[in-house]
């Protein structure tokens, strides 16, 4: 009886809330799914328009990076008397041009709650923004705006530029990668002086700015993008085409020594370096053959090599356990165990945000004027042990570098480290 109560009593409550009668689609209309079909696969475009600029594509992300990438844009390319104005040339990026103004900029930017970027180095210069998918045509020319170069703004360019030099001298991580880069490709050089250069005139700005941020040559990389035709489209009616094409830089890599002395650190940094592969992969794969305890590995186009750093006392025995580590060459374990790690490393920034992933689609596009996540895959797995014997031997072949920043007095010099190498 009393059951039957209870049952009679259930029904009636669930047909009065209609729990019998509707789903929850029904109920709770636009309610998201929980079941979400399979993610799809990206597909990436790439197309290279008649003005020279590259557009290069992916439809998978759910939000969008697009990055406007100058290969020719880094503190590499400055003549002589431009020291300084790729630093300050960064700090141009969404200012006044086209006919709008900074603020004009930035609204539009901050409406459609875009996040904007830029950076720049001793090779090139990006600008870009992350933002909602359906936002990303709509902003996007904000990058082509061609610079007008109000006092205001190149005076507010300088500071900031001179503020960041001021900061970096004072690590001594930067002042140990300048001074590999000035070992390497000698002092005076374009590759070898400082990206962190303060003092660049107006006039200097310009020169470098209009000479070198320019379409031709450039790397349009967006993710997110549903429709590449309909994005081409846009970018050939609103990217300004640009006459003639930057020259690229032409660093020759020289092998030599550069040395920081200051004594009040009581520390010791060290570096040595030598001419690296062309290859991206290969390169990439020698980094993480060099990596070991006892040293701490890095490469850059044109260069690889192995830091450490210890106490003054210790300087010595630093630079023999890095000399071993550069000097010994890779067994076929370490090559499979460094190819897999190199793998991994480059496979993991497609898949670690959309911003990640436009930097990897234009390095690809830079490196091998394409980009496909499979043929990344298998640039790594076409590498063999033997490759790399040879990248190795052919490294050792170069004039070893030699960077030493802090209390250096027992770090031996140049000349006593390259006899080891023969």
């Amino acid at each position: 009886m009393l059951s039957r109560q209870v049952a009679t009593a259930g029904a009636r409550v669930g047909a009065a809330r209609g729990f019998s009668v509707l789903t929850a689609a029904e109920e709770f209309p636009g309610l998201p799914s929980t079941s979400p079909g399979e993610k799809k696969g990206s597909v990436t475009s790439v197309t290279t328009l008649p003005s020279g600029l590259t557009v290069v594509t992916e439809n998978a992300s759910l939000t969008s990076t697009v990055s406007l990438t100058f290969p020719n844009a880094g503190s590499s390319s400055e003549a002589s008397s431009e020291a300084g104005a790729a630093i300050a040339s960064r700090y141009l990026s969404f200012k006044s041009g086209s006919g709008l103004s900074s603020a004009l900029i930035v609204r539009n930017i901050e409406d459609v709650g875009a996040t904007p970027f830029s950076s720049a180095g001793r090779r090139g210069a990006t600008v870009g923004f992350t933002a909602a998918k359906e936002n990303a045509a709509f902003i996007a020319p904000l990058l082509a705006t061609q610079c007008s170069f109000e006092k205001w703004d190149v005076k507010e360019a300088q500071q900031l530029a001179a503020a960041e030099a001021a900061e970096a001298t004072s690590n001594a991580q930067v002042s140990l990668s300048d001074s590999i880069y000035a070992a390497a490709f000698g002092a005076q050089s374009a590759m070898g002086r400082s990206y962190y250069t303060a003092g660049a005139s107006r006039a200097a700005i310009i020169s470098f700015y209009e000479r070198n941020y320019i379409l031709n040559g450039a790397v349009l990389a967006a993710t997110g993008i549903d429709d590449h035709e309909a994005f081409l489209r846009m970018v050939e009616e609103e990217f300004p085409s640009t006459a003639g094409a930057a020259e690229p830089s032409q660093a020759a890599y020289l092998g030599g020594e550069a040395r920081v002395s200051a004594p009040s650190t009581g520390y010791a940094h060290v570096a040595l370096a030598f001419e690296g592969p062309t290859s991206a992969p290969l390169m990439n794969v020698m980094k993480h053959c060099l990596n070991s305890g006892s040293a701490m590995p890095f490469a850059a186009p044109g260069i690889i090599g192995v830091y450490g750093g210890s106490e003054p006392s210790g300087a010595s025995s630093t630079v023999d356990a890095l000399s071993t580590v550069v000097g010994s060459a890779p067994s076929s374990d370490i090559v499979a165990e460094a190819k897999a790690a190199a793998k991994t490393e480059a496979l993991t920034a497609l898949d670690s945000g959309s911003k990640s992933l436009a930097d990897a689609m234009t390095a690809s596009v830079l490196d091998s004027c394409g980009f496909s996540a499979k043929a990344l895959s298998e640039s790594y797995d076409s590498i063999t042990a033997d490759d790399v014997a040879k990248a190795h031997a052919a490294m050792l072949k170069s004039k070893v570098s030699l960077a030493a920043v802090g209390d250096i007095s027992d770090v031996p010099y140049q000349a006593t480290i390259a006899s080891r190498f023969g």
